[in-house]
């Protein structure tokens, strides 16, 4: 960990928190959800560089340590594609495989549609093929307490934070978001009052991990990871008919409560998935949680290697 590189490169006047680690031919640039950061990919970072491999993880324009977007409240996923080709091209890296998590996928799944020839291959945990503002999972079966449709109500999600400090609102979140059930909140609740405060850390996220990631949004606050991904996911990014021919990889935990999204399930088991991606594997693993690659991270760091180094002769 100490071994990783930190440093500014500037993308649409921007400067955006980049970690690197490895200084192999082949790139693989990781790409965060929420309310992670550049430091969820550390486990994944030390293995892909250790197995010859560049590792890129950067924090997203209004996350951690890049700068805020001058009008967070207008930032779309669309920011996020021009940030991964400008990070890119700052850093001389014509082509690189993309590694997506929760919504990090979004980006990563519309480069590759975009910008076929800088993507290598695509490999994303817990999100199957999907684009802002085309959504393959009915959104509108979804309960009217649960956690994403709140958030997306300006203000709520403000006030309902607000109340914490950053530690708080962080620790509340990830342990909501280990559970395999659906966040649902009732009439008289908020999101953060769903968090049971006595509950331990899973022994995967310690005092230490928390400490970091607290750190890195006391930084930045929340005022952009409200605004992408929960209230920009309904944009429509304009896309026709997008295919991903590059190799790909989905890696699901069956744990994981995104899989308990209406149509999640049958949309990852089902061909419909192959038509967006026709070279895609998809593995599911039974203990699988939202934050598999920090709770099993030498499973996933074995399955992303084998992946790279299938994909890079």
């Amino acid at each position: 960990m100490e071994q990783i590189q930190h440093k500014h490169v500037e993308v649409s006047g921007l400067k955006l928190h980049v970690a690197e680690l490895g200084t192999g031919p082949k790139t693989v640039l990781f790409l965060h959800g929420f309310p992670e950061i550049w430091y969820s990919w550390r486990h994944q970072m030390v293995a892909v560089a250790a197995a010859g491999y560049r590792a890129i993880a950067f924090d997203f324009r209004g996350y951690g340590l890049s700068q805020l977007p001058p009008e967070p409240e207008k930032a779309s996923f669309d920011d996020l594609v021009v940030d991964v080709i400008g990070i890119m091209d700052g850093l001389g890296i014509s082509k690189a495989f993309l590694v997506g998590k929760d919504s990090g996928a979004f980006p990563a799944f519309q480069v590759a549609v975009v910008h076929p020839e800088r993507v290598s291959g695509v490999v994303t945990l817990g999100i199957p093929f999907m684009l802002p503002g085309v959504s393959v999972i009915p959104m509108h079966l979804l309960p009217k307490g649960f956690y994403i449709l709140r958030w997306q109500e300006p203000g709520r999600a403000e006030a309902d934070f607000g109340r914490f400090d950053v530690r708080t609102v962080i620790r509340n979140i990830y342990m909501l978001f280990c559970g395999s059930e659906l966040q649902v909140a009732s009439d008289e609740q908020e999101i953060m009052d769903l968090a049971d405060p006595s509950a331990p850390l899973p022994p995967w996220f310690t005092e230490e991990d928390l400490n970091v990631y607290s750190s890195l949004y006391e930084n930045s606050g929340f005022r952009t990871p409200l605004q992408v991904p929960y209230r920009s996911m309904g944009k429509d990014c304009g896309l026709k008919d997008p295919k991903i021919t590059a190799p790909g990889m989905l890696i699901m935990g069956e744990k994981d409560y995104v899989f308990k999204f209406p149509g999640m399930e049958e949309y990852i088991r089902s061909e419909r998935l192959k038509e967006f991606m026709p070279n895609l594997e998809i593995i599911f693993h039974k203990e699988g949680n939202h934050f598999i690659q920090e709770q099993l991270p030498e499973e996933v760091n074995q399955l992303l290697i084998t992946f790279l180094n299938k994909h890079s002769t």
